[in-house]
């Protein structure tokens, strides 16, 4: 099976939904939100103080890591 390149780190709500999409090739992390999943939603690039994105560090090495964030 091909691995999934957006994967969910975080979910929160059933109605008002919050939930945090890693990029699986660059690790690039993004907000999605939501207030009834099928009207609409939006999703934005999540970035931290600076105004840079916020990147979970990947290494090709460490299949562990990211399959435990692809089974969650």
């Amino acid at each position: 099976m091909a691995k999934e390149r957006f994967v969910e780190v975080y979910s929160q709500g059933v109605t008002n939904v919050r939930k945090i999409i890693m990029d699986s090739e660059t690790g690039v992390n993004y907000f999605l939100a939501s207030s009834n999943m099928t009207s609409g939603c939006g999703i934005t690039v999540l970035v931290d103080a600076e105004g840079k994105p916020l990147v979970t560090p990947l290494s090709k090495n460490d299949e562990a890591a990211m399959g435990q964030l692809l089974n969650r």
